[in-house]
């Protein structure tokens, strides 16, 4: 199983803290760094405010060296397709080939008030998110000299020259994830690398495993998809550090398992995880909230990922 780190930078954290847990991450040998892409805090002030997370993994792309770096998930409302098939080219040039993009059609009401931008509904968010996954992985996937058109309800493309390229080939892995058990992995069946379930049980990933392996099967597809899950984690040497960081992060670690997390001792842990494993997931992405607990780091890399 691979480890990675998943932040949520929204809920208050600056660049530095960034990079400083990106390369901590680094240092501790786990799969990847990995962050939201939100712009309002979902609790608390969020002092001192958003970060824009193709920018921070632009930077971070050139100040580390081996993690893997991606989103969980860019909000398909948040930028055109085109442009952002550039700049993720462009992220995974500077990065040498280590940027993955997680899509998704965007959930949060209010941050889209709290900025100006169009949140239509989900039948139309849906459609907007199949026409972007097309845009973005048919620029990529054009020929050197070749000119790539697309003409969708939401998105027209006319004789674009699709460049850049990014530098894996046929493109950055895409990542499409979330609970429902129709559209979601039909179109991750169609379009993604990975399928990725958000902090749920290992019944209800399960059950969405089971509904993207048949979306596969009716799709005709043939290539392999990863699968992989997110879970809220808390780990402590004992139950005094569990409750401790469970409370820095307003977390109940009795009733976190069951509930899209994982918490307790070291052998506790490994043994939630080893149930995901069992479930079909071959990658995990860790969600730490307390990004300036580095020793939380430490303990999962010295007890919890040498047993997974």
């Amino acid at each position: 199983m691979r480890l990675c780190i998943f932040t949520e930078p929204q809920q208050g954290a600056t660049y530095d803290d960034l990079l400083r847990i990106a390369r901590h991450t680094q240092d501790c040998g786990f799969d990847g760094f990995f962050r939201s892409d939100h712009y309002l805090t979902m609790g608390g002030d969020g002092l001192p405010g958003p970060t824009d997370a193709w920018l921070t993994l632009a930077a971070l792309a050139v100040q580390t060296e081996r993690i893997r770096l991606g989103t969980l998930v860019t909000s398909a409302t948040f930028r055109l397709p085109g442009p952002l098939a550039i700049a993720v080219a462009q992220v995974d040039a500077m990065s040498g080939g280590r940027v993955e993009l997680g899509l998704g059609t965007g959930w949060f009401a209010e941050e889209h008030r709290a900025y100006g931008i169009p949140f239509p509904p989900l039948a139309e968010r849906f459609d907007r998110l199949a026409e972007q996954l097309d845009v973005i992985t048919g620029l990529w996937t054009t020929e050197a000299g070749g000119t790539f058109r697309y003409p969708g309800t939401h998105y027209q493309v006319d004789d674009s020259p699709a460049l850049p390229k990014p530098v894996q080939r046929p493109h950055p892995p895409v990542i499409v994830g979330g609970k429902g058990l129709t559209k979601t992995p039909r179109l991750a069946a169609r379009h993604a690398d990975e399928f990725n379930v958000p902090f749920g049980s290992v019944a209800e990933v399960a059950q969405s495993f089971g509904a993207v392996r048949k979306a596969c099967v009716d799709a005709g597809r043939e290539r392999p998809l990863t699968l992989s899950a997110a879970v809220t984690v808390v780990c402590g040497r004992d139950d005094a550090e569990v409750r401790s960081r469970a409370a820095a992060v307003g977390r109940d670690p009795a009733t976190m398992f069951g509930q899209g997390g994982v918490a307790g001792p070291p052998d506790a842990v490994v043994e939630q995880l080893r149930q995901y494993a069992e479930a079909g997931a071959s990658r995990i992405f860790l969600q730490v909230l307390d990004l300036a607990d580095l020793g939380h780091l430490d303990l999962i890399t010295a007890e919890v990922a040498p047993h997974l």
